[in-house]
């Protein structure tokens, strides 16, 4: 999909940025910058949305709901593409064009446990944002944590606006980690239909796995009257 960038600052199904909860996200993120200044202003909700949001490749739900920017902000943690749309709509907030954009990579130092549940090494979908600063244009991916990067040896990305912050190609020791192979191109809204389709055939594990363990955290979260007796255990 393409379109002018005064369209990547509209609100849409799941960049839903005049929700209360991205308001109230941008004012604590911003708190303490000029908001007068766009590049400092997207440099703060990049911050903000690569930390404040736990990098969490299982949580990987079906559910529509699930990928409003609004119901994401609620979260502790999540994926490549729920934290696009979360800074996505945070910097729609804000004034800042942003688009989402998703390509696919292969992960050359993915974990055994991902790998084995993923059956592939390639991570389809992989969302980063693209910005608008003036006549420049930078892509930018908030993805992956500091202290997740810290804990597998690899440097967070930094967006200074000097030049894009889009995926770590190598970690601290220079082995090869992230590979660009297909660019899916930039979409005013989630291509939720489409992505999810592709989701269930190529990571049927993956997304089965995610599914238990919602379904673990909402018996875990019920009254005790219903938790209580759990037939079959």
């Amino acid at each position: 999909m393409t379109a002018r960038a005064p369209d990547y600052l509209s609100a849409t199904r799941f960049v839903d940025h005049e929700a209360p909860e991205i308001r109230a996200f941008n004012a604590r993120a911003l708190a303490h910058t000029d908001t007068s200044d766009p590049l400092q202003t997207t440099i703060a909700l990049f911050n903000a949305v690569r930390d404040e949001l736990r990098y969490d490749p299982y949580r990987f739900l079906p559910d529509a709901q699930t990928f409003t920017a609004s119901h994401i902000v609620q979260q502790p943690s999540g994926f490549c593409v729920p934290k696009a749309v979360l800074l996505a709509a945070c910097l729609r907030a804000a004034g800042v064009p942003a688009a989402l954009g998703f390509a696919d990579v292969k992960n050359h130092l993915n974990s055994p446990k991902l790998a084995a549940l993923m059956q592939t090494d390639t991570f389809i979908y992989h969302g980063y944002v693209q910005v608008w600063l003036g006549e420049q244009t930078f892509k930018i991916t908030p993805a992956f944590d500091s202290g997740m990067c810290a804990r597998f040896g690899v440097k967070p990305l930094v967006f200074d606006g000097t030049g894009d912050a889009l995926f770590h190609e190598f970690d601290q020791q220079s082995r090869r980690h992230m590979e660009y192979v297909h660019d899916r191109g930039l979409f005013v809204d989630l291509p939720f239909d489409e992505m999810m389709a592709d989701f269930r055939a190529l990571y049927p594990k993956l997304i089965a796995l995610s599914l238990e363990r919602q379904a673990a955290e909402q018996t875990d979260r019920a009254p005790a009257s219903e938790s209580a007796f759990r037939p079959n255990e």
